[in-house]
């Protein structure tokens, strides 16, 4: 009777235990773009962080860094016909999207290399510019409202990033 006691309690624990680390490690919920431009269809596959109270661009997300685009997994961008971004050529296929942010100036990066966590354990990003098959240049504009967990949005023009207080178009043709 102690064991069959002392068994059950230590199995409710972990099952506790489980599902409080399960719940932590799904902070960012997974979430999914998807439209057509031009008769190709495009899919951006990516973890959704919260602002939280916190400062995101120049504080969480620093200027002029590399990073992630999201949370977690890095960014996953998909298109079965060749596109035009920002007047640049990317071919069809699936790529990693990473972005350096700046207060007026935004670099965004379709990596070759897909389905990496989107950072390293020294808290770097996993971009490695070796494969980095397009970079272009975009501005941020403040957004029409404040966007509290991070989405991106497929619309006749292109894609758009929306967090915090920020929108960065970047256009597809």
């Amino acid at each position: 009777m102690k064991i069959a006691n002392i068994t059950k309690g230590w199995v409710l624990g972990l099952s506790l235990s489980l599902l409080t680390t399960a719940s932590w490690a799904q902070r960012s919920p997974k979430m999914e773009a998807h439209g057509t431009i031009n008769g190709a269809n495009l899919i951006v596959k990516y973890n959704s962080p919260f602002v939280k109270g916190r400062l995101i661009y120049g504080g969480l997300v620093p200027y002029g860094k590399v990073w992630r685009a999201g949370a977690d997994t890095a960014t996953r961008f998909y298109t079965d016909k060749e596109i035009k971004v920002e007047g640049k050529t990317l071919p069809a296929g699936a790529y990693s999207v990473y972005a350096i942010p700046g207060e007026t100036e935004w670099t965004i990066i379709f990596n070759s290399k897909t389905g990496q966590w989107g950072i390293n354990r020294d808290g770097s990003t996993t971009e490695d510019p070796a494969l980095d098959v397009l970079r272009v240049t975009v501005k941020p504009r403040k957004s029409a409202a404040m966007n509290e967990s991070l989405a991106y949005m497929i619309t006749n023009k292109g894609l758009v990033l929306a967090w915090d207080n920020v929108e960065v178009p970047v256009s597809i043709k």
